[in-house]
């Protein structure tokens, strides 16, 4: 055994020696072997009768069978007052459903089998993909042609998708960084074109199924469609297979018209998006690029990644390393298949260095015109640029899908090898040429958000023009109120006797302050949460809402010298979606309203109540008393139902509320007490935890 055992440490030290003798002096002196080539598999490629493309790609490593469909539509067909109806389309396909079966049946279907079958639709094209292992692979097929071809579009799915949509419009300012990049792209591609208009509520409510489904049928047919299917399958099975699937579905349109061409100039200078709520400030700087097949788009591809691709770059290692201004700051040359993409330096950097940090990345633009690169960065980069592509073959699906991508935007087949052997010749020469040709440093439009009382020096010292950004969103309009003399008159008949059946104008006019605590139960479908709150008003407008979840405790507060939220984090100033919440909750004080809104009424018994910004609804009971206020909230309709009505001082107030959000249960609202005029005071209520 001793014997063994010295032989064995004979063995590892001689290996470790024999590996330290042929170690390198340092990471420069290490070879790696050239890349190697990419292998483009055999595809098959035919055409179905009806007209579709089909690529099949047999790949027996696994027992797996994945499909993709490209459609040509995009959100570029969206009619402008209808934007975001392609995403709509493209979600509901799937959660939709089919004429056979719903979405919910679907999805247990596919889960108890472990596949899946997805829809969707972007800027350019849409997708309808499919992912089964083999032995399901018939049975996952059937339901991958039935979500092409025979979409239901059932009308709740429709309201689920707009409500999340609608939600995601909600929260869209709660990320500097998102909404640095959103304005920086909608500034370039032009605020009222398709490459830059935004899904509004308005335009989300103006989408009715009729809208949907005529999209689908205008886009969605054979010969618009290319189908790819990679993995453990008989190329000539699968051909037949298909054939006989779709062989029903031959419905032809005429040829899809092409996308518009981006045709905005953008105006150069300094635009700022004000968020109070942070410490640092996110910051955009740059100009339109452009297409994958430009000549020159390898060199500027180059050209970005030593100004800003990585920890060596030039933007990294003055603005972040020796500057000490950013965490993080990358630049990218962007170009599309088929439409420009964008030139863009992206950074953050805390408050006080705002424009510090941007001047430095300015400087930095300027020096790649002026001055050659290294040999050694450019060498780097070239590496760096045709590793990084590699990526885009690493797995037969990878090349599958890349390969049909080229076809569906025209691309010749080439194009792979043409672009690899373009990165291999850029020079230092071609670098300082493209950046003089296409980067102009006084054509950069440059957008910041952030909070300006923290800011060092003005954003006025880059020397160009500051244009403030509105970044509020807007509210989808309300039906305006009727105004004809009969309606006021209704209105004011009715408002009187409200006021009376809620214990008379002067009652509720005396009340100075008020305090509720009540229980909330969150509908299962929206959570499930239940938490308890307080809720604080003192005249004229303070108002504070104590929440306690179990995750912890927020506190919102909003009077006459601003608003702030508090939550387990921390304080941060309201944000737009909280402070029309409170808005809402203040102007439907049933002790405001006497006198504090215009009434008017055009069905019987329904009085609406507007103050030009806000309106509201009452349905009231034969007794006077309301039976529910309908209102937009968030671009969502909000229904509440009042019951269990009790008198407190005088005044009658409902302990119950029923809250719906675009006819889907939300909220659930049991008042425990009521408290009137108890001496709460406005500084009370302001006062931070």
């Amino acid at each position: 055994m001793r014997l063994l055992i010295t032989l064995l440490l004979a063995a590892i030290t001689g290996f470790a020696q024999e590996g330290t003798a042929v170690r390198p002096a340092t990471w420069k002196a290490i070879k790696f072997p050239p890349l190697k080539q990419i292998q483009i598999p055999k595809v098959e490629e035919t055409t179905l009768p009806n007209g579709m493309k089909i690529y099949l790609l047999e790949n027996h490593e696994l027992p797996l069978v994945s499909g993709l469909a490209l459609v040509r539509t995009g959100n570029l067909f969206d009619p402008k007052d209808k934007v975001g109806l392609a995403s709509v389309t493209g979600n509901a396909m799937r959660a939709g459903g089919t004429t056979s079966k719903s979405g919910d049946e679907i999805d247990e279907q596919l889960e108890n089998i472990a596949a899946s079958v997805e829809s969707r639709i972007g800027e350019g094209y849409g997708t309808i993909s499919f992912s089964t292992l083999k032995n399901r692979q018939d049975e996952v097929l059937a339901v991958f042609h039935d979500v092409i071809t025979q979409p239901a579009f059932r009308q709740d799915k429709l309201d689920l998708i707009k409500t999340q949509l609608k939600s995601g419009i909600a929260r869209r300012n709660d990320d500097a960084k998102g909404i640095a990049q959103r304005e920086f792209s909608d500034l370039l591609f032009g605020r009222d074109t398709p490459y830059g208009r935004e899904v509004e509520y308005e335009t989300l409510n103006n989408i009715s199924r009729s809208d949907v489904v005529a999209f689908y049928e205008r886009y969605y047919f054979p010969a618009n469609i290319i189908l790819a299917i990679q993995g453990d399958f008989d190329s000539t099975a699968m051909k037949s297979s298909l054939e006989k699937l779709f062989a029903s579905w031959t419905g032809q349109k005429p040829p899809v018209p092409p996308f518009p061409k981006v045709a905005n100039t953008p105006k150069p200078g300094v635009y700022f998006a004000s968020k109070t709520d942070v410490t640092q400030t996110n910051f955009m700087i740059g100009s339109m690029g452009g297409l994958l097949n430009d000549k020159d788009y390898p060199a500027l591809e180059v050209m970005a990644d030593i100004l800003g691709g990585g920890f060596r770059s030039r933007l990294f290692q003055k603005v972040r390393t020796q500057l000490g201004y950013a965490y993080d700051i990358s630049a990218d040359w962007g170009a599309g298949f088929d439409s420009p993409g964008l030139f863009e330096i992206a950074g953050s950097t805390k408050s006080k260095t705002t424009t510090e940090a941007i001047q430095a990345a300015e400087k930095e633009v300027r020096k790649i015109r002026t001055e050659m690169v290294s040999a050694e960065e450019l060498e780097t980069a070239r590496q760096t640029v045709a590793n990084s592509f590699v990526f885009n073959f690493d797995t037969p699906a990878k090349t599958l899908n890349r390969l049909v991508t080229y076809r569906f935007y025209g691309y010749p087949d080439n194009f792979i090898f043409d672009y690899q052997r373009a990165i291999e010749k850029v020079t230092q020469a071609d670098i300082l040429r493209v950046a003089k040709q296409y980067v102009d440093p006084d054509k950069l439009v440059i957008v910041a958000v952030g909070n300006a009382k923290e800011f060092g020096a003005p954003l006025s010292a880059l020397g160009r023009p500051v244009t403030d950004l509105d970044i509020s969103i807007p509210e989808p309009k309300a039906a305006a109120p009727a105004n004809d003399a009969a309606s006021l008159a209704k209105g004011e008949v009715l408002l009187a006797r409200m006021l009376r059946a809620l214990g008379g104008k002067d009652k509720l006019s005396a009340v100075q302050d008020a305090e509720w605590k009540q229980e909330m139960q969150v509908a299962p479908s929206a959570g499930g949460l239940k938490a308890s709150q307080v809720v604080m008003w003192a005249r004229p407008a303070s108002y504070r809402q104590e929440n306690v979840l179990p995750f912890g405790k927020i506190i919102s507060y909003a009077g006459p010298d601003g608003g702030w939220l508090s939550t387990p984090q921390g304080v941060l100033p309201l944000q737009e979606m909280q402070k029309q919440q409170i808005d809402l909750e203040i102007f439907r004080n049933w002790f405001l309203l006497p006198g504090a809104a215009k009434p008017s009424s055009t069905k019987d018994q329904a009085l609406t109540l507007s103050d030009g910004k806000l309106t509201v609804t009452y349905l009231l009971g034969k007794d006077g008393l309301p039976l529910q206020a309908n209102y937009q909230l968030s671009g969502m309709e909000i229904e509440e139902k009042f019951s269990d009505w009790r008198e407190t001082n005088g005044v009658q107030l409902p302990y119950k509320v029923s809250l719906t959000q675009n006819g889907k249960p939300y909220l659930e609202q049991t008042v425990q007490s009521v408290k009137l005029n108890g001496g709460l005071k406005a500084e009370e209520l302001a006062k931070r935890p």
